[in-house]
């Protein structure tokens, strides 16, 4: 509660809320979800309820459909049952990175199913967005509004099999909400003992920090109006000047993090 206290002062324009990974960190459940977002949305800010990504039962569908119907506030849907939702309801929504639309096909459909924003995975390089954008204009329809990660780790996978309960040697059922003792992640190493990868729950983390913000003229150019900044712990306040400053920078932006070797349709972790 205190981490949103203090996002509702920062110099953002849009806050996304919810929980995306697993639907039993229930420390908030969607009343107090939208509690915030009443009071995200008085101080200014637009406000996104993020859906889950990996959904395994009715009871989270039953969530979902709650989240979809809030009257208010714009969905996130990060699972194709959350489109299905929103297109019976005539609702639109932001289509999440992990849609895997990597087709202008399918970026069409969706469109006609009401989606308004689109946050292209992590693995969606330049190149990729350019050929989007031709097969786009190829059918007469313009590019919805596009938002692209700028700074976090690179959410690369999710599974039905929690890692952190398997690296604790819990079962899943039982896991006692281990993850909480690890707010950004259990840190995943080689045999060798060099840092991989980080994990959170059932999902799978890059290990380094990517910082986008060199690239902010790139990104403006590949249609970017939105820059997502994935949350962390502890110097988030920080991260928000960092970018602000960037966007408003007239040389060479420092950056404090590690490139994203995507973005140049290169290996995702490169020497």
């Amino acid at each position: 509660m205190d981490f949103y206290n203090e996002a509702a002062t920062w110099p953002v324009d849009i806050v996304y809320i919810g929980e995306t990974v697993c639907s039993k960190r229930r420390e908030l459940r969607l009343r107090d979800w939208l509690e915030l977002a009443n009071m995200l949305a008085a101080s200014g800010k637009e406000v996104v309820l993020s859906t889950l990504a990996l959904v395994e039962a009715e009871s989270e569908l039953g969530t979902m459909q709650r989240q979809v119907e809030n009257g208010r506030y714009l969905v996130e849907a990060n699972d194709l049952s959350a489109v299905q939702l929103c297109r019976e309801r005539r609702v639109n929504f932001v289509a999440g990175p992990t849609l895997n639309i990597y087709n202008h096909v399918a970026l069409q459909l969706l469109i006609e199913d009401g989606l308004r924003r689109w946050v292209p995975g992590v693995e969606h390089g330049r190149q990729l967005l350019q050929t989007l954008r031709t097969g786009m204009e190829g059918v007469g329809q313009p590019m919805p509004e596009l938002e692209l990660m700028a700074w976090g780790r690179l959410p690369l996978a999710y599974s039905a099999r929690c890692f952190t309960a398997r690296a604790l040697d819990v079962p899943k059922d039982k896991c006692e909400f281990r993850c909480i003792d690890y707010p950004d992640g259990l840190p995943l190493q080689t045999r060798e003992g060099e840092p991989f990868m980080v994990i959170n729950g059932v999902q799978v983390q890059g290990n380094e920090i990517i910082d986008m913000a060199p690239e902010r003229d790139a990104l403006a150019a590949a249609g970017a109006g939105i820059l997502r900044l994935y949350p962390q712990q502890e110097g988030m306040a920080d991260v928000v000047t960092h970018f602000r400053n960037a966007l408003t920078a007239t040389g060479a932006v420092e950056r404090r993090g590690a490139a994203n070797h995507y973005w140049e349709g290169l290996q995702g972790r490169a020497p």
